[in-house]
């Protein structure tokens, strides 16, 4: 059995099109279904009652990647999303024409960017900006804005797809899993013990359009998983406490910097690995997430951690209590929990 192989349909009316704090005034309201990932047992709950399911000494591992405006239009009104930065001035992207190579691209300001390639694996073609380093970043936080997708009602700031403790500017999209999250939420889980560290991956494009989700091994992600943040959870592990990642990001960055002997190490680099059913979680106990499409990827990491029959149920009962879908949307708790 595969995920593909029993798709479902998202009804329309649960794709989150407005933030959780213009809908209820307050970033964290939002809902939360608890999954054992053991039983599969389900438990509909509020985000703000997070800490209920956490014990003292638990670590929770926050992605603090910062999105950056990553969608830019040329003079004649083409759409150029950012996909990836390869060099100082080079970047995969996503254009709305069918760029050739050796063809220019031209921006306002007299900024311009060279074709200089085109993937045969993706939809991606490669370009080489006329800026570089701080003029590029300048040029791009006053003309670039978010990416927004068809279900979203309008457009917002940037600082609508931030999580409240990013700091490393990097992420093509936000890593959404911790938007509702708050400092007076982070405050009290700390008081009651619950310790918090950092990673950091800067996450790529999650839809290509047109029917198109990336591959995995074909999207490399920059990653680094700081010392403190290896000692934190190493404590956890000789204490048995729970290890959990906030999005799918931490865990791609957390089980790509183990080593061949098992252990986890810090690390700075790329990663393309891709989490499935039977791959082996060596950091990882839990996992706070969104609600994904049936297409992403991020099911297939989903189902490293709980059962498909038991992941796929709890999508069908989240649809039947009209979760909302989405980085504006509610939230999943994967957890292993005592019967």
């Amino acid at each position: 059995m595969t995920l593909a192989s029993y798709p479902f349909v998202i009804p329309q009316h649960l794709h989150a099109s407005l933030p959780a704090e213009v809908r209820s005034h307050q970033r964290e309201a939002v809902r939360l279904l608890v999954q054992n990932r053991q039983t599969g047992h389900v438990t509909h709950d509020t985000f703000a009652h997070l800490s209920n399911y956490l014990k003292k000494g638990d670590v929770l591992i926050l992605n603090k990647s910062r999105t950056i405006p990553a969608v830019l239009y040329t003079t004649d009104h083409i759409e150029v999303r950012l996909a990836r930065k390869c060099s100082t001035d080079i970047w995969e992207v996503l254009s709305s024409d069918q760029s050739e190579i050796g063809d220019t691209l031209h921006f306002t300001n007299n900024v311009r960017a060279t074709v200089i390639d085109k993937s045969k694996k993706t939809p991606l073609i490669s370009i080489r900006f006329s800026i570089k380093g701080d003029e590029f970043y300048n040029f791009l936080y006053i003309n670039g804005t978010p990416i927004h997708y068809e279900y979203l009602q309008d457009h917002w700031p940037l600082q609508a797809f931030q999580t409240v403790y990013s700091s490393v500017p990097g992420s093509i999209e936000m890593p959404s899993a911790g938007r509702a999250l708050t400092w007076r939420m982070l405050a009290a889980l700390q008081n009651k013990g619950i310790k918090i560290g950092f990673v950091s991956l800067h996450s790529g494009l999650s839809y290509f359009e047109d029917d198109r989700w990336p591959d995995p091994i074909f999207q490399p992600e920059p990653f680094s998983v700081p010392v403190e943040t290896v000692k934190l959870i190493q404590t956890a592990k000789n204490e048995r406490s729970n290890v959990i990642a906030v999005g799918t990001t931490v865990v791609r960055a957390l089980e790509s910097a183990v080593d061949t002997n098992h252990n986890l190490q810090a690390t700075a680099g790329e990663t393309t690995l891709h989490i499935k059913s039977n791959s082996a979680l060596q950091v990882v106990d839990g996992l706070l997430t969104g609600f994904h499409e049936p297409e992403a990827s991020h099911l297939d990491m989903l189902s490293a951690f709980i059962d498909k029959n038991h992941l796929l149920a709890a999508y069908e009962e989240a649809i039947r209590q009209e979760y909302l879908w989405h980085e504006f949307g509610d939230v999943n708790l994967l957890l292993p929990m005592e019967n």
